[in-house]
C-alpha cells in the first residue's frame, strides 16, 4: 500500500509539475505579453455594426513600423512576408490611411497606434454632423437645417469611430512596451537597401474577437434565442442612469403632470467617447459643462433656502448623449408616459450648459432653436432667458452673443424636448458655429486641451486647492448659470448679486474628473462601499454597458453634497430614515459618506447626508419596447467578447516551420512503429527465466 501511494504522489507531482512549471516557463521564453494596450471594439446599431475585431484565435502578423504615408507600400505590396501588423504614430493614424489598409486587410493582420503624451494640432474621429438622424431636425421639422446643411459643427471629424474594420487595431502608451517593440523591428524585420529581411521576425499577436454581427436586432435576436442553462450574450444595451435633483424634492413615488408646478431644468451631459474603447476624457467636451453645473447648484444652495424662487429648478445629467442622446430620450419617454415626476406640460424652460472651455476675453454663445421661435410664446421665453442670462455678466470679463446668423441648435439634449413639444430653451457654448475643440469625441479631450496645468513643485494635495486659470474661468461662467436660473424660476431680483460660484470647488471638482479621482475631497463625499472606484487616474466617460459607472456614482454624491444637508442621523439611521419623524425615502435619499480625516486623527467624521437627489434609467426606451430597428431612439450596443490581449514573438520562416513539423510527424510515426514493435514482442522482450522453487520432503 505504501509502494501504491507513492507511485501516484510521484505521478501527480511530476503532472503539477508539467503544468505550472514546464510549459508556463516555455511559453514566456516564446512570447511577450503587451500590458499597456487598449482595443476597438464593436458596437452596433439598427441597421449596421461599427468599430474593430480580430478573428476567434487572434490575428498574427509581421510588424511593420510605419514612418510615412509613403511607407504604406511595403506592407500594402512590396513587402514578401504579409500578413503584417503594422505600428504607426498618432500623427499617422489618418482616415487616408486607415481606409487604405481596410481596403487592403487581406495583407494587413491588424494596427497597432503609439498614442504620445502630448497633443497633435487637431483629431477628431467623430463625425462631421453629430446624432443627425437623432436630433430635431428631419424633413418634417426645419428641413433646410436637417443633417448641417448650414453649419457643420464638427469640421474636424473624419468619421473613424464610425467606421467597421475587419481587423484589430489597439492603442499603445509611448512607454517602455513600446520602445520594446521597435527595437525589436529594428532589429529583425527593418529592409535593408529595400532587401527583405531576414528570419526569424519580430511578429504581433491580437486577441479582440467579438461576439455580435450585423446590427442590434441581430443580436438582440440572438439573446433571445439562447436556451442553454447558463445563456451566452452576444451584446448588451449601451446604458447607465441619468442623475437629477430639484431645489424642492419631489416625491419620488408620485409620477406624471403636477398642478400649479414650473420648473425650469438645468442640463448637461456625463458621457464621452473616444476611437479606442474606455479611453475617452471628455473634457471640453462633456466636463466643462456638467462642472460647470455642479458649481451653479451649489452657488443657488443657499439663496435658494433664504428666498424660494416661486418656480422648482431642476438639475439634470444625462448619459449616454454621446450615442443619439440616450439619457436625455430616455427622461422624456418617462415624461410622456406618467413614469417621471413630472411631465413635459411642467416644463417653464431649460438651460442646457455644452463646450464652455472658455478663455479669457472670450464671449461664449446662447444658441436657440428657430423653429419653435415662430412661436410667439417660445419666442418671448426664450428671449427672456436671453436677458437673464446676459444681465449677469457685469463684471465677469466677458458677454454672452447671440449667433449672429439663423442657425439650428448645436448637437445638444434639449433637441430630444423638443421633439416631444416646443419647450423654450437655450444651449449655452463656447462656439458660434463649427465647435472651437478641435478633439471633440478623441483621447485628446483630456485636461491640456482645458489647459489644466499645475506648478511643477506642488504635491497633489497642492494641486488639488491650486485654483488653476481654467477653474476660474469656468467658476465665472456657473456664476452667471446660477444667476441666470434663479432669475428664470422668479427668484428674489435684490439677491441675484450675492449668487456666486466657489472658485475652490470647481478647482477641486476639475482635479477629480481630469487629473485623479482617489483624492481627499472625492474621499470625503464618497460612501465607504464606493471608495474604491477612486482611481489615481481620471475616470473614465464612455457610457458603456455596466450601470452606475464612476462618472454617475461622482456626480450624484457630488451633487448631493453640494446641494443637500449634513444630518444628525446614525449610519443605522440614515439606512432607515422613514422609522424616524420628519425624514422620508420618498421626498429625500440619504447617503452615508466617509467624511474628511479631522487633524491628530486616524478615524474620518462619517456623517449623512439628506438631499433631493435621484439616479433614473439612462436605457433608450428602445429596449424597453423592444423596437430594436427603431428611427426614433437611440439603438446602440456594445458587442460581448471573452480575451483582450496582445503579445509579440520571434517567428521562423515557412520552412523551417514545415521542416520542425515534418521532423516532429516523423518521430511521431517512429514512436508509434517502436512502441509497436516492442507491444508485439513483449513476451520476448520481458519474459523471465525462473528457477523452479526447490521442494521440501
Amino acid at each position: 500500500m505504501g509502494l501504491e501511494l507513492s507511485k501516484w504522489v510521484i505521478i501527480f507531482l511530476v503532472c503539477w509539475l508539467y503544468k505550472n512549471v514546464s510549459c508556463n516557463s516555455v511559453e514566456q521564453k516564446i512570447y511577450v505579453e503587451l500590458n499597456n494596450t487598449v482595443p476597438c471594439v464593436r458596437l452596433l446599431n439598427a441597421t449596421h455594426q461599427i468599430g474593430c475585431q480580430s478573428s476567434i484565435s487572434g490575428d498574427t502578423g509581421v510588424i511593420h513600423v510605419l514612418e510615412s504615408e509613403a511607407d504604406l507600400e511595403w506592407p500594402l505590396s512590396k513587402g514578401p512576408n504579409p500578413p503584417y501588423m503594422v505600428l504607426l504614430e498618432s500623427s499617422l493614424f489618418t482616415r487616408n490611411i486607415m481606409m487604405k489598409m481596410k481596403n487592403e486587410s487581406n495583407r494587413v493582420a491588424g494596427v497597432a497606434v503609439v498614442v504620445p503624451n502630448t497633443s497633435p494640432p487637431e483629431f477628431s474621429p467623430h463625425t462631421t454632423c453629430p446624432n443627425e438622424n437623432t436630433g430635431v431636425y428631419s424633413d418634417n421639422y426645419g428641413p433646410n437645417l436637417a443633417h448641417c446643411n448650414t453649419t457643420v459643427w464638427n469640421p474636424l471629424g473624419n468619421g473613424l469611430s464610425y467606421e467597421e474594420f475587419d481587423f484589430p487595431v489597439f492603442s499603445l502608451k509611448e512607454d517602455n512596451e513600446t520602445e520594446f517593440i521597435k527595437q525589436c523591428y529594428f532589429d529583425h524585420n527593418r529592409a535593408v537597401n529595400g532587401s527583405a529581411p531576414q528570419y526569424p521576425l519580430c511578429a504581433m499577436q491580437l486577441f479582440s474577437h467579438m461576439h455580435a454581427v450585423t446590427n442590434t436586432p441581430t443580436c438582440m435576436r440572438r439573446n433571445d434565442i439562447n436556451f442553454s442553462i447558463n445563456p451566452e450574450m452576444v451584446c448588451d444595451p449601451l446604458g447607465d442612469y441619468n442623475v437629477w435633483g430639484s431645489i424642492r424634492p419631489y416625491n419620488d413615488t408620485v409620477f406624471g403632470h403636477k398642478e400649479n408646478e414650473s420648473v425650469v431644468i438645468a442640463a448637461a451631459r456625463l458621457d464621452s467617447r473616444a476611437f479606442f474603447w474606455e479611453v475617452s476624457t471628455g473634457a471640453e467636451g462633456s466636463i466643462s459643462g456638467f462642472v460647470t453645473l455642479l458649481a451653479a447648484a451649489q452657488a443657488l444652495r443657499e439663496v435658494t433656502h433664504k428666498a424660494p424662487p416661486t418656480r422648482n429648478i431642476l438639475f439634470a445629467f444625462f448619459q449616454g448623449e454621446t450615442f443619439d442622446y440616450i439619457g436625455s430620450s430616455r427622461m422624456v419617454y418617462d415624461m410622456e408616459n406618467g413614469k417621471f415626476v413630472i411631465d413635459l406640460d411642467n416644463i417653464h424652460s431649460i438651460l442646457e450648459i455644452g463646450q464652455v472651455a472658455v478663455h479669457s476675453g472670450t464671449n461664449l454663445f446662447l444658441h436657440s432653436d428657430p423653429v419653435s421661435r415662430r412661436n410667439n410664446t417660445v419666442n418671448d421665453e426664450v428671449t427672456n432667458l436671453v436677458n437673464n442670462l446676459q444681465s449677469s455678466t457685469a463684471g465677469l470679463g466677458f458677454l454672452l452673443v447671440e449667433p449672429n446668423v439663423s442657425q439650428p441648435l448645436p448637437p445638444s439634449s434639449l433637441q430630444r424636448f423638443l421633439r416631444a413639444q416646443p419647450i423654450p430653451g437655450i444651449v449655452l457654448a463656447d462656439h458660434e458655429s463649427a465647435f472651437n475643440n478641435r478633439y471633440y469625441e478623441s483621447f485628446y479631450d483630456n485636461a491640456a486641451n482645458l489647459n489644466l496645468t499645475y506648478p511643477s513643485n506642488l504635491s497633489p494635495e497642492e494641486q488639488l486647492e491650486f485654483v488653476t486659470d481654467t477653474a476660474k474661468s469656468l467658476t465665472d461662467v456657473a456664476t452667471v448659470v446660477a444667476r441666470a436660473l434663479y432669475k428664470q424660476a422668479g427668484g428674489d431680483v435684490s439677491l441675484v448679486n450675492t449668487i456666486n460660484a466657489d472658485p475652490k470647488i470647481v478647482t477641486q471638482m476639475l482635479y477629480g474628473f481630469l487629473v485623479s479621482s482617489n483624492n481627499s475631497w472625492f474621499q470625503a463625499v464618497m460612501a465607504p462601499e464606493l471608495k474604491n472606484i477612486l482611481k489615481p487616474s481620471p475616470p473614465e466617460y464612455y457610457v458603456g454597458v455596466a450601470m452606475s459607472s464612476t462618472p454617475t456614482r461622482l456626480v450624484q454624491y457630488l451633487l448631493a453634497n453640494l446641494t443637500g444637508a449634513a444630518t444628525n442621523l446614525t449610519q443605522s439611521q440614515c439606512q432607515k430614515p422613514d422609522e424616524l419623524p420628519n425624514e422620508s425615502r420618498q421626498m429625500y435619499s440619504y447617503l452615508w459618506v466617509q467624511g474628511i480625516v479631522p487633524p491628530n486623527s486616524t478615524q474620518r467624521d462619517s456623517f449623512c447626508v439628506r438631499a433631493s437627489v435621484r439616479l433614473t434609467k439612462a436605457v433608450s426606451p428602445a429596449f424597453e419596447l423592444g423596437e430594436y430597428a427603431s428611427k426614433d431612439y437611440s439603438t446602440w450596443t456594445e458587442s460581448r467578447w471573452k480575451v483582450i490581449k496582445a503579445r509579440i514573438f520571434l517567428v521562423a520562416s515557412r520552412d523551417l516551420e514545415m521542416l520542425t513539423l515534418g521532423v516532429g510527424v516523423a518521430v511521431l510515426f517512429t514512436s508509434l512503429l517502436v512502441t509497436y514493435f516492442i507491444s508485439t514482442k513483449a513476451d520476448v522482450l520481458f519474459s523471465s527465466t525462473r528457477e523452479p522453487a526447490s521442494a521440501a520432503y
